[in-house]
């Protein structure tokens, strides 16, 4: 439980993420070593950086997570297994799988499913849906929902931050939908603490951030004036 009032320190909740394209190992390093420093949940790479990361964070608290038919969840279901085992093979343990945007609004509900399924039964590995909800219906973004949560995804994405970012609105959605059963993570567009704590007190449990440590400056302005 989050208080609703006062101080919150979002460190645990934050996703340390690098997936900009020109992102190079010496970022990769500085992202790892900042996401141990700080307590960050987990540090966000390409699966090109993966295994890097890997060893960076061996024995230590950060999880290493990756992204998985990133960003358009528009290549095949075999590719993005693969890709999804591979990564696994190189040590990431949570994996944010793109759902296939295209097949969901075309109704193809059972391929949705099987493609995530199948990630999570051949990695055993926490899975998060990136939804991309600004390009869904609250209707399609219910039906996702239900969807990844029946195909066993362990939390529920709202966006790649290609399509806009994550919304207060949206995480209540989600967390109407959901009733606890997964995680939820805000990702996109979280610029201040205030955004960030109030995507937390509308259910978000992680937060996807590349200015994670703005977000703590901020976050500890906030406490000494609290």
């Amino acid at each position: 439980m989050v208080a609703e009032y006062g101080y919150i320190d979002i460190a645990p909740f934050i996703d340390h993420s690098l997936l900009n394209p020109t992102a190079t190992p010496q970022q990769v390093e500085q992202w790892c070593e900042e996401a141990y420093r700080f307590n960050f949940a987990a540090v966000c790479v390409h699966p090109s950086y993966v295994k890097q990361a890997a060893e960076l964070l061996y024995r230590k608290n950060p999880q290493v997570c990756t992204v998985i038919g990133f960003p358009t969840g528009a290549t095949t279901s075999g590719v993005k297994l693969y890709e999804a085992q591979e990564a696994v093979e190189n040590g990431a343990t949570e994996l944010d799988v793109v759902i296939n945007l295209g097949w969901l609004k075309a109704g193809r509900i059972e391929a949705v499913h099987r493609e995530i399924a199948e990630i999570c039964e051949a990695t055993g590995q926490t899975v998060k849906v990136i939804l991309e909800t600004n390009l869904l219906t609250d209707q399609e973004k219910k039906l996702a929902a239900e969807i990844s949560m029946e195909a066993g995804a362990a939390f529920l994405k709202t966006s790649t931050g290609w399509h806009g970012g994550a919304t207060v609105a949206d995480i209540r959605l989600l967390k109407a939908v959901t009733k606890d059963r997964v995680g939820i993570k805000a990702s996109g567009g979280i610029r201040t603490y205030n955004e960030a704590r109030e995507l937390i007190l509308a259910g978000a449990s992680r937060l996807g951030t590349s200015r994670s440590k703005d977000l703590l400056l901020q976050s500890h302005d906030q406490q000494t004036t609290d």
